[in-house]
């Protein structure tokens, strides 16, 4: 499992560039990011690469954090990978609250990242259907 933010934000200009600016200035790297709306707020969703001072930097600047831990699952680079994740996903009866796609740098790898209940269980069912994870 891997720690993920999420950043809750008001819709406004500037929001999102203040975010980057306090992980910039912080020597954080963004490793994964997906942004959602709803309204007058949104929230950044990303992987960084120190989460513990990510964390703190951003609820200094006053930002609401919230610490997840979530699954990254490597996929073949080919049409259709996702559909049979997901369809071995469903054959095991658990439920993704929600799921988005980022890339291995050094390989170009797609990888699931999702959120479920029971982490753990679901990272040994996938271990043992072959599934490499993050």
């Amino acid at each position: 499992m891997i720690n993920q933010l999420s950043i809750l934000s008001e819709n406004k200009k500037g929001a999102m560039n203040k975010i980057t600016s306090i992980l910039r200035e912080n020597n954080i790297d963004i490793i994964s990011l997906l942004t959602n709306d709803s309204g007058e707020f949104g929230i950044a969703r990303m992987l960084v690469s120190d989460p513990e001072s990510a964390m703190k930097a951003l609820t200094k600047a006053g930002f609401l954090v919230r610490k997840d831990r979530v699954i990254g699952v490597y996929m073949e680079n080919k049409c259709g990978s996702l559909d049979s994740l997901l369809d071995e996903i469903s054959k095991s009866n658990i439920n993704i609250d929600y799921i988005y796609i980022s890339y291995d740098r050094a390989t170009a790898a797609p990888i699931a990242i999702m959120h479920t209940d029971g982490s753990s269980e679901v990272e040994e069912c996938l271990r043992y259907k072959g599934c490499k994870l993050l």
